[in-house]
C-alpha cells in the first residue's frame, strides 16, 4: 500500500505545502491514477483497504490547505489509517492455523459403548471373543476380552481393526478380493499387522472413516463380522455387514 510509507512528518509538510505538492499527495493516494503501484498479488482485503482509507486522506490533506480542516487532523488520520490496517491485517500473519487439516476423532465413550455391544451379541449366541476398536491411524483405543476367550483372539482382534481402518474396507471382503485377485496376495504382507481375516470393520460416521472394530473368536468369520456390526450399529456408525434375512 503506497500511501502506509508516509510519515507523519512528510504529512504535515504535504499539509502546508503548495497546490504541487497537492498533485504528488494524489498521486501516493488515489489509486486510480497509479494502479501500476498496486501490486498484482495484493489480497482483495488489501485493496479494498487502500480504496478505501487513501482517498479519505487525501481529501483531509486537501482540506487542510484550503483552511477547511486544522493541521494535526493530518498526523491524527495517519495514525488511525495505521491502526486500522493492523486491525485488517493481522489475521493474516497467522495463516498457517487455517492450513491445518482437521479430523473427526472417535470419542473414548463411543468407542466402549461400540465394544460392549459386539460382546453382547457375541455372548448372546455363546462366543467368547475379544473385541478391539482403533482410531483412523490404526492405533488402539480400547479393547476389551471376554471371559474364556482365547489369548490369540487379543491380537487377532486388534489386528483386524487395523486393517479395516487402514484399508478402509470390511475385512472379508478383503480376504475374498486377494483370493480372486492374485496379483494383490501381496496385501497379506504389508506390515506384520495386517491380518486378512474376516471380523473387522471400518468405522465409518459423518462421511469419515474414524477407526476401525474387530472380533475375534467366534467359530467363523461371518459371525465375528456379525457381532463388529453390532459394534457399529450401537453407534450410529454406516453398516459395512448386509442385514441377514
Amino acid at each position: 500500500m503506497a500511501c502506509v510509507h508516509l510519515h507523519p512528518r512528510s504529512l504535515s509538510d504535504i499539509a502546508h505545502s503548495t497546490a504541487v505538492n497537492n498533485a504528488q499527495a494524489s498521486a501516493l493516494f488515489s489509486t486510480q491514477k497509479n494502479p501500476q503501484r498496486i501490486p498484482a498479488n495484493m489480497p482483495p482485503v488489501f485493496r479494498g483497504l487502500r480504496s478505501r482509507i487513501c482517498p479519505r486522506l487525501l481529501r483531509l490533506v486537501t482540506n487542510v490547505n484550503a483552511g477547511q480542516a486544522p493541521s494535526r487532523s493530518v498526523p491524527m488520520a495517519y495514525r488511525f489509517m495505521i491502526a486500522t490496517a493492523f486491525m485488517v491485517l493481522m489475521p493474516y500473519t497467522v495463516p498457517a492455523s487455517d492450513e491445518l487439516p482437521k479430523e473427526a476423532v472417535l470419542p473414548m465413550g463411543l468407542a466402549g459403548k461400540a465394544i460392549q455391544a459386539s460382546l453382547d451379541a457375541c455372548n448372546k449366541d455363546g462366543y467368547r471373543v475379544s473385541v478391539s476398536v482403533v482410531d483412523r491411524a490404526g492405533v488402539l483405543r480400547a479393547m476389551a476380552r471376554a471371559d474364556g476367550a482365547g489369548a490369540h483372539t487379543v491380537d487377532s482382534s486388534r489386528k483386524k481393526a487395523y486393517t479395516a481402518a487402514s484399508l478402509r474396507r470390511p475385512t472379508t471382503e478383503l480376504a475374498e478380493l486377494i483370493n480372486k485377485v492374485p496379483t494383490l496376495q501381496s496385501l497379506r504382507e504389508m506390515n506384520d499387522q495386517v491380518l486378512m481375516l474376516g471380523g473387522g470393520l471400518p468405522i465409518e460416521i459423518g462421511g469419515e472413516i474414524v477407526g476401525g472394530i474387530g472380533v475375534g473368536g467366534a467359530p467363523g468369520a461371518h459371525l465375528d463380522d456379525a457381532c463388529a456390526q453390532a459394534g457399529l450399529d450401537a453407534i450410529g456408525a454406516v453398516p459395512k455387514v448386509p442385514a441377514t434375512k
